[in-house]
């Protein structure tokens, strides 16, 4: 494989980051965790308008056949800048797996991003944004279904995560559509994505980080000419970058079907979650009394790194995982 991404797959990223950046302010974030729906009004709209919803949707159904692969950097971009949307469950689990499983009338739809489609695995066990959502993906029983959410009992759960409005839901026997899917791949898709939106937290907790303990002077100097200091974000910063390529690598597995597909997913999603809670855990410890407060915007990307770390399954999990796989 050529292992680096094309023109068109950074330039896609590229527009997205800029979308976000632009949206996706602290104030506009602050504003989303204090309302109704955790989300900002008016930007899944226009990530439809770019093409992102439908994306990973085949071109028969109006998408752009987008692949794993295409995806990473626009989910580092959704993670950097705290998207409150469900990319993640929507773009890069539920399209391809509603593609693979031939639900087309729901896949036409949720295309089209007028309907939006829930996820929901013992990994990842409770429905992101889920009284918003048309349908819901499920595994059930080793099996993935999708049903209507119409007549579901959703349960709303506390989290750290304001603008993250989860939800438990326990489909009834017999609910929905059984698809005809491989189960694992499923798990992987979303794995995968989210580790790529760890990366993205993990870099801007490492930029904000930067930026505060060169501003900040104690003893007549800025906190970040300290030894200790230099070395917990160095520290931070190696395991974000070791982390990266190896989400670009499974990434690729999943896309292609690689062999060894799920062991790579694993091993890349327990190395983003390591790196993404020893960023979140040193940017604390530098930001000092203030980061511990809600007012400062780290705060903000601490919480989505601790929530992404262990969505998806947590590093120990993958870890146990890739042991298994490996017959230890």
């Amino acid at each position: 494989m050529h292992f680096a991404f094309t023109e068109d797959q950074k330039m896609f990223a590229a527009t997205i980051d800029d979308l976000l950046s632009n949206e996706c302010s602290p104030a506009a974030l602050r504003l989303a965790a204090a309302s109704d729906t955790g989300r900002i009004p008016g930007l899944w709209e226009k990530l439809v308008t770019m093409g992102l919803v439908g994306s990973t949707a085949p071109e028969s159904a109006g998408g752009l056949g987008f692949d794993a692969v295409d995806l990473v950097g626009m989910m580092e971009a959704a993670g950097r800048h705290l998207a409150p949307e469900p990319l993640l469950e929507h773009v890069a689990v539920a399209l391809p797996t509603l593609a693979d499983g031939g639900a087309s009338e729901v896949l036409k739809a949720a295309t089209a991003g007028s309907d939006t489609v829930a996820v929901v695995h013992p990994q990842a066990p409770f429905a992101l944004y889920g009284t918003e959502a048309t349908w819901l993906l499920a595994e059930v029983g080793g099996e993935w279904r999708v049903g209507e959410t119409e007549g579901l009992t959703l349960v709303h759960q506390p989290a750290l995560d304001l603008t993250r409005r989860l939800f438990a839901v326990d489909p009834p026997p017999g609910w929905g559509e059984v698809l005809d899917v491989e189960s694992d791949l499923v798990f992987d898709r979303g794995a995968v994505a989210a580790a790529a939106q760890a990366v993205g937290i993990g870099r801007r907790l490492v930029g904000m980080t930067v930026e505060y303990v060169s501003e900040r002077h104690q003893f007549g100097k800025p906190v970040g000419t300290y030894q200790a200091v230099k070395h917990h974000l160095a520290n931070a910063a190696m395991a974000i970058e070791f982390a990266a390529p190896m989400v670009t690598w499974a990434s690729w597995c999943v896309a292609n079907d690689a062999p060894d597909r799920s062991r790579e997913v694993s091993a890349a999603k327990a190395m983003a979650s390591d790196a993404v809670e020893l960023a979140a855990r040193h940017a604390l410890q530098c930001h000092g009394a203030i980061g511990y407060t809600q007012e400062h915007d780290v705060q903000l990307w601490l919480t989505r790194g601790w929530a992404l770390a262990s969505s998806w399954g947590d590093a120990a999990w993958h870890r146990t995982r890739v042991a298994t796989l490996l017959g230890i």
